[in-house]
């Protein structure tokens, strides 16, 4: 298993040389320094911590400017760890790119599911609305919290109510890559993916295995006229 992290940056759609329109999320993935590398005989587990997006030193406390040092990199903004087999293979200081992933694979997507504060049971569980006639006196209410006696003593756990929606782990399995590229930092994955705009997201080799798994086509390439470049580059 093989995993990088990166920034989701919103959604658009590409098109196939035969015509197929893929909605796609775009993650950007800048350079991910490898920091510490965690082994099984000393910390139990394979991992590696890496650092994403570069911070000015004058930013970081000391644990980062410690951990930097080690690396003999600078600090970064975010730090995270990537567990899998694969990963054993990067030393401290080693660079993991986009192009550690291909068109065509199959990927989890891990994120930070958008926050939703505190809402109601017809948001947060999809309950269905009462009567919306002013006599009813039941619109959006939670219902009956009757147990026939099994929990007289309280409300019994799992019990769907309001409350806190969403900032939470979210992963989304079987995702197709359908583009990467390694020079201008992206990696695109058909679907939506767990987030809001700019929010970072780990990308890994999918966990379960796909039957009949579909197979990224190859893109149509637009290139801009020779005059927007010029122009382009001018500004």
């Amino acid at each position: 298993m093989k995993a990088i992290i990166g920034r989701k940056m919103g959604m658009t759609q590409v098109f196939a040389e035969d015509g197929t329109c893929y909605p796609v999320s775009v993650v950007e993935v800048l350079p991910n320094v490898v920091t510490e590398v965690k082994t099984a005989e000393k910390h139990g587990y394979v991992a590696v911590q890496v650092g994403y997006e570069d911070m000015k030193e004058s930013r970081a406390n000391k644990c980062e400017k410690g951990i930097a040092k080690k690396a003999n990199t600078v600090p970064h903004q975010v730090s995270k760890e990537l567990r899998g087999d694969e990963m054993a293979n990067y030393n401290v200081g080693d660079v993991i790119k986009a192009g550690i992933f291909k068109a065509g694979d199959i990927v989890d997507v891990i994120g930070v599911s958008k926050g939703h504060g505190y809402t109601g049971t017809i948001k947060r569980w999809n309950m269905i609305i009462g009567p919306k006639g002013h006599g009813s006196g039941y619109h959006r209410g939670q219902g009956s919290f009757a147990n026939n006696g099994r929990y007289n003593h309280g409300v019994m756990p799992g019990k769907h109510m309001s409350g806190h929606m969403g900032n939470e782990s979210a992963t989304i399995l079987n995702c197709l890559v359908v583009d990467v590229n390694e020079e201008k930092g992206y990696i695109l994955v058909k679907g939506g993916i767990p987030g809001a705009r700019k929010s970072i997201v780990t990308i890994r080799s999918a966990v379960k295995v796909v039957k009949n798994a579909e197979k990224a086509k190859k893109l149509v390439v637009r290139e801009a006229p020779a005059a927007v470049e010029a122009e382009a580059k001018a500004e």
